[in-house]
């Protein structure tokens, strides 16, 4: 998405970046500021999201979806440390996420360190202690392990919450999510509006359809996935609403992390170190 926009807009109006993704993409001046009185459904967001660390006064974007990465497993295994995940009797019986920080985040995590370190010695130890791992590992994958989950090729997974959460809907007596000890990822997507739109007050409207809380429920309900919007999640299903997979508990969400985003010098270290994992 990022490299699209920064090669010229070919007419979009709205896009849908990661929270790391915010602050870069307002200091490249590709962001249109966002009008308040535009969004008056603004205050249906959930109290965490009406002042997100990412942009604490909602300036340019506007937090749509958020979720967890953790473990879906087997409930045989009974697995609750990214650490299980390195243990030889899972050979050729998990997978990773094909993302670098993702993967190097939970290299850092079982080392004590934030996922979001600057560090080159820290980077170069989680890097290595992804290498390590590779032998153990079916393949790098992203939403499309849900349906080998579901199958039972697969006994564990790094995943997304959301992801998870559908497997678990699937086969709901074999499938469990766990959210290790050792700390994890936390995400967000965010609704922003692109400075070259030449529909600026349409896209604004836009975004506020999709803060009204029926809609955010609906489109909650339909991907099965977190909601930002706290009077939207208030409107969802009891099933959905209670989903320890989606909505975890405060206590636990503490132990979580969200992506920051990397000075240049940081990212290509990042990149060149995720190329020598794929490769190894």
């Amino acid at each position: 998405m990022l490299a699209k926009v920064m090669g010229g807009n070919f007419g979009w109006d709205v896009v849908f970046p990661s929270a790391e993704y915010a602050e870069p993409m307002r200091q490249l001046n590709l962001l249109a500021p966002l009008r308040h009185e535009w969004l008056p459904n603004l205050s249906s967001l959930a109290a965490e999201f009406q002042k997100p660390p990412w942009d604490p006064v909602l300036g340019w974007v506007v937090p749509y979806m958020h979720g967890t990465t953790g473990i879906a497993y087997d409930r045989k295994l009974n697995i609750a440390r990214w650490a299980d995940m390195w243990e030889a009797r899972l050979a050729g019986k998990i997978t990773m996420l094909d993302d670098a920080p993702e993967v190097l985040g939970v290299c850092l995590k079982m080392a004590g360190e934030s996922l979001n370190t600057r560090d080159p010695m820290e980077l170069q130890a989680a890097a290595r202690r992804a290498i390590e791992q590779k032998p153990l590992l079916r393949a790098y994958l992203n939403s499309e392990v849900m349906d080998q989950l579901v199958a039972g090729d697969i006994s564990a997974a790094q995943a997304w919450g959301t992801t998870a959460a559908q497997a678990i809907a699937a086969a709901p007596d074999r499938l469990a999510y766990a959210l290790p000890k050792e700390g994890f990822a936390r995400y967000a997507d965010n609704a922003a509006i692109l400075r070259e739109s030449t529909r600026v007050e349409a896209a604004h409207r836009f975004l506020n359809y999709l803060l009204r809380p029926r809609v955010a429920a609906d489109v909650a309900i339909a991907m099965r996935t977190a909601t930002c919007n706290g009077a939207g999640q208030a409107l969802l299903p009891a099933e959905l609403r209670g989903d320890p997979v989606l909505y975890p508990a405060a206590e636990t969400l503490a132990r979580g992390e969200w992506f920051q985003a990397q000075p240049s010098a940081s990212q290509r270290l990042r990149d060149r170190l995720w190329t020598e994992v794929k490769s190894a």
